[in-house]
């Protein structure tokens, strides 16, 4: 088991690994929508935080050797279910085609107040 934590992703904001490589897979922790180059922490706009979230999940997956286009399960945690759509839209914009497994939960709260967090597993 190879625990990652790449330079280019959001810090954890626990004591866990950003994403484990192990078996030919690499399981990505739930992720926030953290802008990297600002720090900026994107609240209120799902479109505009669901790409920043799968932007950092690909830079993980890069960094490990993987892609975006190897990612087999998303389970996506989102505090208001009724912006579905808008999240949908970004989602399918970002993935273009490719389209892994995946759960969509609407959850009471998220660490720091998100509105949403995703977490993959891709093969290595």
């Amino acid at each position: 088991m190879e625990l990652l934590n790449p330079e280019n992703a959001p810090k954890a904001v626990g004591p866990y690994s950003i994403a484990v490589k192990s078996n030919g897979f690499i399981f990505v922790s739930g992720q926030l929508p953290v802008d990297v180059e600002t720090g900026e922490f994107i609240k209120g706009d799902i479109a505009k935080a669901t790409t920043t979230i799968l932007n950092n999940i690909k830079n993980i997956l890069e960094s490990a050797g993987s892609s975006v286009n190897k990612i087999v399960k998303v389970n996506v945690f989102m505090t208001d279910l009724s912006k579905f759509d808008e999240f949908n839209k970004a989602y399918g914009d970002f993935f273009n085609g490719h389209k892994p497994a995946r759960a969509a939960i609407q959850v009471a709260a998220l660490p720091k107040g998100a509105d949403i967090e995703i977490e993959a597993i891709a093969e290595a």
